[in-house]
């Protein structure tokens, strides 16, 4: 089943905003961690944030800090990720992936390579137009 979906993608000009959310499957929701990936065409995959979700820590890639914002609502087991300040190098398909603690890495609790989370959902196209 799937256990991860994503929404909110699209596409906007520069400088604006869009809006991502995760929905986690009651199969998962027990993983600590939930991330924000992105991969732009001929690029590797990329962490953006990160929510530990016990406690609501989060993490950011330097490229997204004061741009991006990861949040969640516990109630709804979601999770979201504002986008604002758009710039054409954030055009990428985002993912959400989910996993569990780790222990090395900068965003401790939580991982920040694809290799450290085990569940994914399908990705959703964020465009943004110079």
């Amino acid at each position: 089943q799937v256990q991860l979906v994503e929404s909110g993608g699209g596409s906007v000009e520069a400088g604006g905003s869009l809006s991502l959310s995760c929905e986690v499957s009651r199969y998962i929701s027990s993983s600590t961690c939930v991330a924000w990936f992105r991969q732009a065409p001929g690029k590797e995959r990329e962490g953006v944030a990160v929510i530990h979700r016990p406690n609501s820590r989060e993490y950011y890639a330097d490229s997204v800090k004061g741009r991006f914002t990861i949040s969640q609502a516990v109630a709804k087991n979601t999770v979201y990720l504002q986008l604002n300040s758009l710039k054409a190098e954030d055009t990428a398909v985002y993912y959400c992936a989910a996993g569990g603690s780790v222990y090395g890495g900068p965003w401790l609790p939580c991982g920040r390579t694809r290799n450290q989370f085990g569940s994914w959902g399908q990705g959703t196209q964020v465009t943004v137009s110079s």
